[in-house]
């Protein structure tokens, strides 16, 4: 990642480069620290893994406890998500005049896919642990440090978007 940001190269090679590369991360379970893959009974837990010096990229995992789900938001820069234990479902919206409308039908992710996003290809979605009876965990990267990012959650009803900024389970 640090060679491809390096080099200057642009959203779709980095994306591309960076799916090839979490492909490799998430094809084994034995890797992930035990503090950084820590449930919280209430909700979703995101922890700093890695973030690049100059702040162009940054490796989250995300722990979801049994059944817990984010709203809908988005992220306002690439994305690349992994899979690495467990399950995720994934509701996608886009923008639609004034709303927030649904777009296509859920995916579900399983150990070893990986998926994307970006406010080039859509960015707005909803995240769930597809399971309510165990944890599950998947491993992120972002084309900025994500816990400093200023995003949005979504009103569905309204379409109304609410700032938030994420931060982080660690310190």
């Amino acid at each position: 990642m640090t060679s491809l940001a390096d080099a200057g190269e642009r959203e779709p090679r980095i994306v591309d480069g960076c799916r090839e590369a979490m492909k490799r991360l998430v094809a084994a379970d034995d890797w992930l620290p035990e503090e950084m893959a820590k449930p919280h009974p209430k909700y979703y837990q995101q922890y700093l893994l890695y973030r690049d010096p100059r702040d162009r990229f940054c490796v989250v995992s995300f722990v979801w406890g049994p059944g817990q789900k984010t709203p809908v938001h988005d992220h306002t820069v690439w994305g690349v998500i992994g899979m690495l234990r467990g399950g995720e479902t994934c509701a996608r919206f886009r923008r639609e005049g004034a709303g927030i409308v649904p777009e296509g039908g859920e995916v579900r992710l399983r150990p070893g896919d990986v998926d994307a996003v970006s406010p080039a290809i859509g960015d707005i979605h909803r995240v769930s642990n597809a399971f309510d009876d165990r944890v599950s965990i998947s491993i992120h990267s972002y084309g900025a440090d994500i816990g400093k990012v200023r995003r949005h959650v979504f009103d569905l009803a309204t379409g109304e978007a609410k700032p938030f900024v994420s931060g982080y389970a660690n310190a």
